[in-house]
This record gives structure tokens, sequence and C-alpha cells, in this order.
């Protein structure tokens, strides 16, 4: 991931926990919603499913179990579970953080006394 670039996901609040998957763009999103024979690999971003242990989309993200896909799914095909995350998802755009510089330098030690 690029330093300042804005990171879209679509967050599926499930019965026994949160699955995320990140996808290109909220527009994307859109098209494929309208049309539904856009391809899949034009509208998500990595083909992973993530889960945050109930931690809603602000959660540390780990890779989805078969059994969670199961559980919450009905089928751990990650095609059919991508699909119903997009259907029945949240879309959350934000700014990527990775690169943020310091934001007070007047604290601490890098000022001189």
């Amino acid at each position: 991931m690029k330093g300042n670039d804005a990171q879209t996901k679509v967050h599926y609040k499930g019965k026994d926990n949160d699955f995320i998957i990140f996808v290109d763009s909220a527009e994307a999103v859109k098209e494929w919603k309208k049309d539904s024979s856009v391809p899949l690999a034009q509208v998500v971003s990595g083909w992973k499913v993530f889960h945050t242990n109930n931690h809603g989309n602000q959660g540390i993200l780990d890779t989805a179990s078969n059994a969670q896909l199961e559980n919450e799914f009905g089928t751990s095909k990650e095609e059919d579970v991508v699909k119903a995350i997009l259907e029945k998802g949240d879309v959350q755009e934000s700014d990527a953080k990775e690169r943020q510089g310091d934001t007070n330098i007047s604290k601490g030690p890098s000022v001189a006394h």
C-alpha cells in the first residue's frame, strides 16, 4: 500500500463476527451492484476475507477461516462470500495513515532545550 492512497473496504456485520473485504473503490462497488456481470476481479482488491473478532470495522484483521465463513454464510467458497459481503455490507473509505509524520514536534526529545 502506498503512503497516502485512499483505502476502501466493505464491512459486513455478521451474527457472530464482523467481516471485511478490500475493494478498489466505492464507485466500483456501486457499478457492480448495478450490473453484476462486471467481473469481481475489477471490484475486489486481493481475494481475502478478513474478520475482526467482534471489534467492528476498526479491529485487528485476521484471515477468516473456512469454518467462520461456513457458519456465517453457509459456504466457504470465497466468490460466494465476497458477493454476499458486497451486497449486504457497508462501503467505507479512509485515507491510509501509514506514512504519517510527527504530529507535534514541540514536545519531546526532538526539540533543543
